[in-house]
């Protein structure tokens, strides 16, 4: 197992929100990509931000979006199609996506509508 899998989402949110921020964007849009990602409301984020939950746990409670697998392209150098590992392949989905915030595309592209 990842190490990454037991580490809490809410020790890496501040960095998404961070590299977001840095580019202009906002934590409103940050927490709207991890909404369509997820299916979680921000009250059900909010939650689990606040309870240490585990990437693991985070995304075994989430109902990821149908569209989730329109996700393309490479983050920390792997091609986001290609991972393997399911829990893997949709954290790498949620670095993927705030990437494309940090570099400013278009929030109808990122959430692939």
């Amino acid at each position: 197992m990842h190490r990454i899998f037991a580490t809490p989402v809410s020790s890496v949110y501040p960095h998404y929100v961070a590299k977001a921020e840095r580019k202009g964007r906002t934590k409103d849009e940050v927490d709207e990509i991890i909404g369509w990602l997820t299916g979680y409301d921000d009250t059900t984020l909010e939650r689990h931000l606040t309870a240490a939950t585990t990437f693991e746990q985070f995304f075994a409670e989430s109902h990821l979006n149908p569209n989730a697998q329109l996700i393309t392209g490479v983050v920390c150098g792997i091609r986001v199609e290609d991972v393997e590992d399911p829990l893997m392949q949709k954290i790498r989905y949620l670095d993927k996506l705030v990437d494309e915030l940090a570099k400013g595309k278009a929030m109808s592209k990122i959430l692939r509508h």
